[in-house]
């Protein structure tokens, strides 16, 4: 069986830029822990629209769903801290939002690299 190739260099633009957008979002996450993922975000309510119809549309709509589940779970656990009797599940909140958001960022990354669409 014989494939064809066939290169868009608009798919490929926009491949790259999700790609690195999902880099922004992870230096923000490492570096400052997500307070500055508001920058990648604002690009991805912009580009998305231009993608509609292929699979890179799928991963803007991941890291937006991303950044606002883990915006609201880190929420969550200031909320408990605030508490004092809910510092220790604050604590257990935290980390298990970081271990979530590091995990789909690669998943992201390594299924954009493949070419795959994101689940909904």
């Amino acid at each position: 069986m014989v494939q064809e190739l066939v290169f868009d260099p608009k798919l490929q633009s926009a491949k790259n830029l999700a790609w690195w957008l999902y880099l922004a979002h992870a230096a923000s996450f490492l570096f400052s822990l997500g307070i500055f993922s508001w920058i990648p975000l604002i690009l991805n309510y912009i580009k998305r629209p231009e993608t509609v119809g292929t699979f890179v549309y799928s991963h803007h709509s991941w890291q937006i769903r991303s950044f606002w589940w883990y915006f609201f779970w880190m929420f969550v656990g200031a909320l408990l801290f605030i508490s004092v009797v809910g510092i220790p599940l604050a604590w257990l909140i935290w980390t298990a939002a970081w271990i979530w958001k590091a995990y789909r960022l690669l998943k992201g990354l390594l299924d954009l690299n493949d070419n795959k669409a994101m689940p909904a």
